[in-house]
């Protein structure tokens, strides 16, 4: 076994060491875990990402609201230094259904949904100071990219050009990939599917020397972590797509600062320099989208709300700006508004335009 892996082993086995060595002090059983809150989330000015504060919360074997999520964290580390030791991987529902058991004794389950153990494992990842990944633990691949790039993953060449319409489908893990040729003077990334195989169909990374990337929502760990790689190691600007909504901008605030529940993983996953390239605003009556607004829900207003008072957007006045504007408006717009101007009219038109112009949000 290699030296890293046995370094990953003893962090799972010092964990556990720590919890036997209080059971023969007569203490009760505890685990440190740092909180995963906006409570315990700072801004830091100097690199422009979230950091996590140092705020702690014990969890207790021997009491009622802690003994459940106690259990389940050795319970997933348990299973993590298994999959460790017998060098295979899982995915997050593998390991949710290898939890799910009934306590002996009881008619409680160890974990009764995927969320419990979701949870449990980024306790854990704090706990250790080892990433999911390194844990063993890999995401359901949600993400595709296209470009005239050129990759090595675990010995076999990758062309990125040359996938047909699928594009290479982006691994919860992209830390040991190697880039053999990377060529794109930006990278695109956008929140939908749907709207990337508009873009693949119409070559557009290939016409615009670009590389598009998607997923479908909130962007997987992988491709945050694909995307720093490639802005960092290759210096390229990345411009993010979104609907003109707050779930959309927290979609850009995450990629940008770093996320509030993994705040952890800044340092490995925030691109401070990224830009919101759209739907703006300022788009619907430019592009004649009025007629394709969707009116505001409660939820909405309440999200825009929330968004507007984080410390990394309160002080920036062009957000403010914008958010002020979407308020007034009353209304989001979907990216795919835009083919009310024709099937193409995103690839042929609009993207050119506000990249030519730098009518980037930022």
């Amino acid at each position: 076994m290699s030296k890293k892996k046995n370094n990953q082993l003893s962090a799972l086995e010092s964990l556990g060491n720590e919890v036997v060595k209080q059971i023969n002090k007569g203490k009760n059983p505890e685990i440190p875990v740092p909180i995963r809150a906006l409570s315990n989330v700072e801004f830091d000015e100097k690199t422009k990402t979230v950091k996590l504060g140092n705020k702690i919360a014990a969890r207790y074997f021997f009491n009622v609201a802690h003994a459940k999520k106690f259990l389940q964290t050795l319970e997933v580390a348990s299973i993590s230094k298994n999959l460790l030791k017998e060098e295979k991987h899982a995915s997050l529902r593998d390991v949710f259904y290898m939890a799910k058991r009934t306590i002996p004794g009881t008619k409680v389950n160890i974990v009764d949904e995927q969320t419990e153990s979701d949870s449990v494992l980024e306790d854990l990842e704090l706990v250790t100071d080892l990433s999911r990944e390194q844990l063993h633990v890999n995401a359901n691949k949600n993400g595709s990219v296209a470009g005239k790039v050129v990759i090595e993953d675990k010995g076999d060449t990758i062309d990125w050009s040359k996938l047909g319409s699928g594009g290479w489908s982006i691994p919860s893990n992209v830390e040991n990939i190697k880039f053999k040729k990377v060529a794109g003077k930006y990278i695109l990334y956008m929140e939908k599917a749907a709207v990337w195989e508009r873009l693949h169909e119409d070559k557009f990374w290939d016409k615009q020397n670009c590389i598009i990337m998607s997923s479908q929502g909130q962007a997987t760990r992988g491709i945050r972590r694909l995307l720093q790689r490639l802005t960092k190691e290759y210096n390229i600007p990345v411009y993010v797509l979104t609907d003109l909504d707050s779930w959309g901008h927290y979609i850009y605030s995450v990629i940008r600062f770093g996320s509030i529940n993994l705040a952890s993983l800044s340092e490995k996953m925030a691109i401070p320099d990224v830009k919101h390239l759209g739907i703006h605003t300022a788009d619907i009556g430019k592009y004649k989208l009025e007629k394709h607004l969707i009116k505001f829900k409660d939820t909405d207003l309440s999200r825009l709300k929330q968004i507007r008072e984080y410390p990394w957007f309160k002080d920036n006045k062009e957000w403010q700006k914008e958010f002020i504007a979407l308020k007034n408006l009353g209304a989001k717009a979907e990216i795919q508004a835009l083919s009310s101007r024709g099937i193409s009219f995103i690839s042929d038109t609009y993207l050119p335009e506000k990249i030519k112009n730098k009518d980037f949000l930022y």
